[in-house]
């Protein structure tokens, strides 16, 4: 008799894994043991420092109290200047009874505006490049 056979392996289905027979192994057990819990860590904690010096017990709350003051300090660091800053925004105030030869008027001129802004800021972009010798 073969090991597979003896644990309960069936045999491997064409060119693949064995398979096991059975039930999942673990499945009655608990995730902690019942001796784990708030009331058992805080009495054993106790016990341990009951067994320390003075000063040990001393460094031992001072490591603790500077850990929850950085902590505390990560929590009301992520609320400051979380939010955007307020923005202006100006608006023009147009007159209701515009003709459409005065909204193309200024829509040309909105457009002029805006292509020699664009023609400036292309004119800088390659002055940077020549002045790093970008290509």
């Amino acid at each position: 008799m073969t090991i597979a056979i003896a644990r309960g392996w069936q045999p491997a289905p064409a060119g693949g894994w064995p398979r096991a027979s059975g039930g999942i192994t673990y499945g009655g057990m608990a995730v902690l043991p019942p001796t784990v819990g708030p009331r058992a860590a805080l009495r054993d904690l106790t016990a341990f420092l009951r067994q320390r010096s003075r000063e040990q017990v001393l460094a031992a709350m001072m490591a603790v109290l500077v850990t929850i003051i950085i902590v505390i300090i990560f929590f009301v660091d992520s609320k400051i200047n979380t939010a955007p800053p307020q923005q202006i925004v100006y608006v023009e105030n147009y007159p209701a009874n515009r003709t459409d030869e005065q909204i193309k008027a200024d829509q040309q001129k909105d457009a002029d505006a805006r292509h020699k802004a664009e023609a400036e800021k292309r004119k800088q972009f390659q002055e940077l490049e020549k002045k790093f010798g970008i290509e």
